[in-house]
This record gives C-alpha cells, structure tokens and sequence, in this order.
C-alpha cells in the first residue's frame, strides 16, 4: 500500500452501505475497491511491514506508487516505438495559497547544493518578481532543476491561487507527476481540488506532500484521509487513489514517511520523487516535436520559447518548422538553445527527447505551437485552459490630470499593452469595446486582472478602469451565472456576522466544520460570482480582520437574483482645486474620507464613503474667509486618518457608474461622466 506506513497489522474490510464496494480503514488510509474485482484476488489478512520497523528504516520499506493513467490506455503499437527515460523527472509543486510550495523549492534547492555554502540566499527565492515578493504569492509559474544520485528533476513552481490556474493548467503537459502539498491543519482546500483534478486528467502519478507538521495543531491524519476522499470524489483509478505520502517542514527541509519520525534532510522526499515518479516516455527516433508551453522576452536574445521536447533530437542552429493545431506550418531556425541546470539556464548545443529546454531565434513563437521537424513537423493537441468568468473595461484616462505622471497614455498603447499579455497569459481574453478607446479584458477573477493592472501601472501606463463584471451564459433561453465554492476560516466569535453577510449575497452552506484546536471554524459555500466582489474587505471588517477567505470556481448555475453589494454612497468632489483642512473638517462629518489637506483633487473625483446611501457631493476645496481675523481666535482643527486604499481595494469598491483611475504614482477613483451624461 502507498502509505504502510500508517497500516495496523490487520486490516479487516467493511462494507459501507453508501458506497459500492469495500473500504478498508485504518489511521492513515481507506481504499475502495470496486465491486466488480473477484474478492478472491485480495487477501484479507493482509500483514503489512512492522511500524517499528518502518520506523527504524523507512526508505528500505518499498511502497507502492501510484501509476499513470496514461500509461494503462497506451496502444500496444505505440508502446513499442515509446521508450522511458529513467535519468529525467519532470514534476510540478502544485497546492493552494499559503501550503508551502515555494518554500519547500527553497528547501530542495539548498539541499541539492544549488548554491555556495557562503552564498546569500533570500527567502522564497522562485518568487523573483517584485510583485510576487511583495504581495507573498507566487504569479507565474518557474522552471528550475536539481540534481540527486544522477537523475536529474526539472521542478515546476506553480501558482497556488485559484486566479491564476492558468499557469498551473499549461505546465501540467510538461510533466509526468506533480507533488501535491497540503497543509497539516488546513487539509485539502479548493485550490487543492482544482490542481489535483487537472493532474488526474492527464493521468500523472501523485506523490501528496503533508507539509507544516511541526504546526501545534497539526493534524495529519486527518489530512490525509480528507486528501483520499478528494481522489475519490475526483473519479481517480484506483492506482492513483494508492498514493504515496511525504511528510515535511518546508522551512527546515525536513522530510519523513512517518509524521513522527523525519529525517534531518529531504532525502526521503528525493527518494520518493525517482521512486514513485515516472520518467518521461520519448520517441526517441522519432520527428521533432516541442510543444511551447511558456514565453519570455530577453532584451538581448529576444523571444524566448520554453517546453518539453516530446520527441526526437533539438539541436542548435537547427532548421525547423512551426505547427499550430489548424495545420498552418511556418519555418524558423534556432538560434540558441538552452537547458535549466539549477537556478540558471545553461547554453546547449543538443537536447533529446524528455528534457525541458529553452529556445532563442523564433521571434513570433506563440504558447501552444509546436517545434516541429522542418521535412516531417506535426502539431502536437493545443494547451487548453478554463474560460474566464470575470470581466473589467480598460479605457484610457480621461480625468483632468491626464498626462501628468505617466508615460504611454493614447488608445494606441493601451491596445498594444493588452493584445501583448494574452500572447503570454493564456487565461486571459482581450476583446475591443464599444468605443474605439474601451477594451474589455476577462480573467479567471478579479485578481486576475489586478495584477496585470499593477503590472501596466509600473510600466509607467496611465489609463482607467470600470467595475469587475461576471460573464453570463444563456443556455436554452435560461441565464446562467458563475457560482463558485468559497471557504471562509473564521474565529467562533465571529462566525455570525460572517454568515449573516454570506446569506445577503445568496451563498448556500453545505458545510461547517472545527478546525484543529484553535477554536476556528470553517465554513464552505456555493455562492454566485457576483456575491464575491467586494467581499474580501466586508468579511474582514465582519470579523475584526482574523477571516481568511478562498474560493474556487465551481460551475453554472441559475440565475441567483438580485443583490446589493454596497450599502454606502460615495462622497463626490464639487470642484477642482486643493483640498483645505477648513473644508475636510465639516466634510469628515458626513462619512469618511480619503484624502488629506493639500491634495489637487478634481470634480468628480470620489473623496470618501458616504455614510448614508447615495452619493453626496462636497466641497473640499473651501477656504476659511480671511476677514474679521483678529477678533477671532485660531481653532486647531483636528483631522481623522484618511483612508488609503490599495488597488485591489479601490476595485472592490467601485459601482457601474464609477471609475479607477490608475498612474504609476497614484491611484484615483472617480464617477463615470458618461454614465452621469445618461443620468441626466
């Protein structure tokens, strides 16, 4: 079994009247076997391998690994042309946010002696954007590569958030296995259930990484029972559900197959990985193909292709062909050509089948082409990801302040900016508006698009944006809106009010349950998409800021209704000027505001939050008369601490007939003058 580790020494089979077919319980693994297996094939006093001895020598005890799908369904022609590569594994680090994927990278990267032992290394050194590093999570997914006992194993770090599930979609054909990592209190959380879902797809062998076992509440067992459960949910065979458990703690590189006994390095890990991961399957004779799964730009190199070479033989300054799957076929030649040998790529002048590369020379190289042979090139099946669901118009900016700070500010930009980021992020749709300066871009969510917003801003783009808007469906005259699965971990104490808020956005309860001994409780919803914009900030706010919030998106559903996602109107700018503490002193009165004195603000402009409903306009700009003056003492005004809202922020707040104005050094928000025009 994969994971003897936790077996009694008898296990004796129950019959489960929910289910078809036997389960076998234990501690630490359930395995249903199908009815239709003759139950003479199984013993039913099966002895597994002693705890104690286990114990003492984990890595001598063989355990079963779960096999590919794929390789069962394999035509017999086919196998005999498929040859295995057993010095290559190629796997990807996939899990939800915040479970310890890039931390773990870090651990394996040091342990391979990727580094110099006097070498400064920082903390989550895979997350190399200034966005990722900021924010704490990983955006974009990496390649890099170790090497253990003479195998070499290309790593894939993946996102963890469900927004950008696109990243993880497309590496997952570059790869035969994925190590699936699971906090040990959380337990598989929605993320979880997508990555894995995607990966029993393609038929990939999974190892399951409990990590964070050193946490207080730890809770592995647990884990990994909800873990077996998720396989069985997701149809996996039953090669797949006898998965292989690694226990670990990413920021101490520690690994073990038992929880109470790790090992002081990742060496189990390690084993595991050339263990129960397959090599790649290769035609080794075979035409050339490559399927481009990821794009970089160099300013000196240019564009830069990277993917797994499927078959053949990839050599520098080879003449090839370019495939798409519509069978339109183009012809470049390779330039350069590289390998990922631990963190760096490093040049090569000849590549075979299995390995993960990168090539220089064809400039308009897209994701989901093929690198084919130039006499005998055949496209390999396209990369296909989910729809998006979520949907914002880009338009450029219109405020009085236009100009000021940014560099690129004409439609023109802004166009070629958008068409430029869905060449790379293949999530992502960019379609024109109904103006010639309005784009709508779609993504999987809203942060989704908040990041490329960020992105553009940094760049020195100047432009605006409206309110986030899911994408409907009609289906046989019915209106379908986007539901997804949202799971919020919240304190007992505040568990009401946090219901209470989920209930007025139409979100269903299908389950609550404690988690570990931290007197947290969580709790799983289905709710429309609509409900979740602008909920992060009102949950926070419903329960003091201890709530964690994720989703996940789920399917189509009936349209929910209406619903009111903000209460509050918005305090409005009278006039253009400069803002006054004279003027902000009566202004505060009526809600709270976001400026401070001395900040050029202009009419329109959105300067607080109303504390009724409806907007209200003021005048912020109002000075104090200079007549009468000496008769009168001076009265020291005292200010309340505007509030600074982020980006994201901004973006949950907005309304249909407001605007965010983005510059590389500010951040506005404004109400639409068209939509005012229609007002009128």
């Amino acid at each position: 079994m994969g994971m003897a580790a936790g077996i009694n020494n008898s296990i004796t089979p129950t019959l489960n009247p929910n289910q078809k077919g036997f389960l076998f319980s234990s501690p630490f693994i359930r395995t249903q076997l199908s009815v239709n297996r003759t139950l003479s094939s199984y013993s039913f006093g099966i002895k597994s391998p002693s705890f104690s001895n286990f114990r003492r020598n984990p890595l001598q005890n063989f355990v079963k690994c779960s096999i590919s799908q794929a390789e069962a369904t394999e035509i017999a022609a086919e196998k005999s042309t498929l040859v295995r590569r057993n010095d290559i594994r190629n796997i990807a680090i996939v899990a939800h946010v915040d479970h310890g994927k890039t931390t773990l990278v870090d651990a394996m990267l040091k342990q391979a002696k990727v580094f110099r032992d006097n070498q400064v290394v920082e903390e989550r050194i895979m997350d190399s954007n200034d966005l990722e590093r900021e924010r704490g999570i990983t955006i974009l997914s990496k390649n890099t590569s170790i090497t253990y006992k003479d195998t070499k194993m290309n790593i894939i770090d993946t996102p963890g958030h469900s927004d950008f599930g696109g990243e993880v979609e497309r590496v997952l054909n570059m790869v035969e296995g994925i190590l699936l990592v699971v906090d040990s209190v959380e337990g598989p959380m929605p993320q979880t259930r997508f990555v894995l879902k995607k990966a029993l797809e393609f038929g990939h062998a999974v190892v399951v990484v409990v990590n964070k076992v050193d946490r207080p509440s730890a809770r592995p067992e647990f884990v990994i029972n909800s873990t077996f459960e998720l396989f069985i949910e997701l149809n996996a065979s039953d090669e797949q559900c006898d998965f292989q458990a690694v226990y670990a703690i990413g920021l101490s590189g520690k690994a073990g197959l038992s929880p109470d006994n790790l090992a002081n390095d990742l060496g189990p890990l390690f084993e595991t990985i050339i263990r129960c991961i397959p090599g790649p399957k290769i035609k080794k004779d075979g035409s050339l193909q490559m399927l481009v799964t990821s794009t970089e730009y160099d300013e000196h190199k240019g564009k830069i292709a990277i993917g797994r070479l499927h078959a053949g033989v990839l050599n520098r300054g080879m003449d090839v062909r370019i495939c798409t799957p519509g069978d339109a076929c183009r012809f470049g030649k390779v330039s350069e050509l590289f390998v990922f040998e631990k963190f760096y790529r490093a040049p090569a002048e000849r590549v075979e089948a299995g390995d993960i590369c990168a090539v220089c020379g064809i400039g308009d190289i897209q994701i989901g082409e093929t690198i084919a042979d130039k006499n005998d090139g055949k496209a390999l099946p396209a990369i296909r990801v989910e729809e998006p669901t979520v949907k914002m118009a880009f338009s450029i900016n219109t405020s009085p302040f236009v100009g000021r700070e940014g560099k690129y500010v004409t439609s023109r930009n802004l166009r070629d900016r958008l068409y430029r980021e869905i060449e790379r992020n293949l999530a992502m749709k960019v379609e024109d508006g109904e103006t010639a300066d309005t784009f709508l871009v779609s993504g999987r969510g809203t942060l989704h698009i908040t990041i490329l917003i960020e992105n553009m801003r940094r760049e020195n783009y100047e432009f605006m944006v409206g309110p986030p808007k899911v994408i409907n469906k009609k289906v046989d005259d019915k209106l379908l809106e986007p539901y997804e699965i949202a799971t919020v971990e919240v304190p007992e104490e505040h568990m009401g009010s946090v219901v209470e808020l989920l209930g007025k956005r139409r979100g269903q309860m299908f389950d609550m349950q404690g988690l570990g001994s931290e007197g947290t409780t969580l709790l799983k919803y289905k709710i429309p998409t609509r409900g979740l914009l602008g909920l992060r900030n009102a949950i926070l706010t419903a329960s003091r800021g201890t709530a964690i919030l994720n989703t996940i998106f789920d399917s189509y559903g009936p349209w929910a209704g209406d619903m009111s996602t903000r209460d509050l109107g918005s305090l409005v700018a009278f006039e253009d000027g400069t803002s006054t503490s004279y003027a902000l002193a009566s202004s505060q009165e009526r809600g709270q505001l976001f400026i401070k004195p001395g900040v050029e603000v202009y009419k329109g402009q959105i300067v607080g939050i109303h504390q009724r409903p409806g907007d209200l306009a003021l005048n912020v700009c109002k000075k104090k008369a200079a007549t009468n003056v000496r008769s009168n003492k001076e009265v020291s005004v005292v200010l309340d601490t505007p509030l600074d809202y982020s980006l994201d922020d901004c973006i949950e707040y907005i309304q249909e007939d407001e605007l965010v104005e983005v510059t590389p050094k500010s951040i506005r928000m404004c109400k639409n003058p068209k939509m005012n025009k229609k007002a009128r």
